[in-house]
């Protein structure tokens, strides 16, 4: 890790240089799965929880009106071509801990990549997870939208999550602070920093191979081999997302460098050359045809962050 930086105090996100690595107008693309997206106007990796949570203290002291967003793997997020506002929080690699506890019990990161926390379980002889593999984010990603795969989602497992707010103070709190939904949380505005996961006793050998079972059927299906979100919308109630936007004519729709995939239609993917205008003309180009010839108004399950160029400013309007 690059030692870090000596912060301008006055333009800075810090009167005080964390431990970690703090950066102006760091690239974004290289840190999510679609790999598009312009830069951060600042860029904070914390070397661990005390870094993180000081330099959100810090921060709210010093510059409480610039905002703040948390990154971890990229994997449901697009960034727009004019990058992202304020400070940039990369926890990928960060709060990756993981502890097997008393029962049938773990304690898990909030930066832990859901895949690593799937197999954790499994070989600690925990059934009930196995689903996290199918998910490509960090389990902080997963504790904000209720993610899940396979019939499964994360939520009915919490028993206790830990977070931090703005002012850099640490929460514990019960799954019953939250409204949770289908792919949708509410609750306090903190940030997950971990969570407490209850299981079911069962054979590793078993959970490990229910996990490589899993994969397979996701590499069969999914456009694994080029870059995405994972699904883009959310399946309505009683149908599925791609379901619609392959009977609308799409699948293998290509708008620029991106493409609606052939594969699996609630994925967009590109060839290298896209850019982010052109993936989220896609996205809300497949909303309008299938909310006009079906009457369903697809959401979102990925969530668009920053600004779009002044070319795109038209794109912006249409959300």
């Amino acid at each position: 890790m690059m030692a870090a930086r000596a912060v301008e105090p006055v333009n800075g996100p810090f009167a005080h240089a964390p431990r970690g690595e703090v950066r102006p107008d760091a690239p974004l693309a290289g840190l999510t799965s679609w790999r598009v997206g312009g830069p951060a106007d600042w860029l904070f990796r914390p070397v661990d929880r005390a870094d993180l949570v000081s330099a959100l203290a810090d921060h709210a002291r010093h510059a409480p009106a610039m905002p703040v967003t948390f990154l971890g793997l990229g994997s449901n997020v697009l960034i727009r071509d004019g990058g992202i506002e304020g400070l940039v929080v990369h926890l990928s690699g960060v709060l990756n801990e993981r502890e097997r506890l008393e029962g049938n019990r773990v304690r898990l990161g909030a930066g832990l990549a859901c895949a690593q926390a799937a197999r954790f379980c499994a070989r600690q002889g925990l059934v009930g997870g196995e689903f996290l593999a199918g998910i490509p984010g960090t389990l902080g990603g997963a504790l904000r939208m209720n993610a899940g795969a396979w019939g499964g989602e994360i939520w009915p497992l919490v028993e206790s999550v830990s977070t931090v707010d703005a002012d850099g103070q640490e929460h514990q709190r019960e799954p019953g602070e939250y409204r949770i939904g289908y792919r949708s949380v509410e609750g306090p505005e903190e940030w997950f920093t971990g969570c407490v996961l209850q299981l079911e006793p069962g054979d590793p050998a078993t959970g490990t191979a229910r996990i490589k079972e899993l994969l397979r059927e996701r590499s069969r299906t999914q456009p694994l081999g080029l870059p995405s979100c994972g699904s883009v919308f959310r399946n309505p109630p009683g149908d599925h997302a791609a379901r619609l936007i392959e009977a609308a004519g799409l699948k293998g729709l290509r708008h620029g460098g991106a493409e609606i995939s052939p594969k699996h239609a609630n994925f967009i993917t590109h060839d290298g050359a896209a850019q982010a205008a052109d993936i989220e003309w896609l996205l809300h180009h497949a909303q309008s045809e299938v909310e006009r010839r079906f009457g369903v108004c697809l959401e979102p399950e990925v969530r668009l962050l920053g600004r779009p160029r002044p070319m795109d400013e038209t794109i912006e309007g249409r959300q």
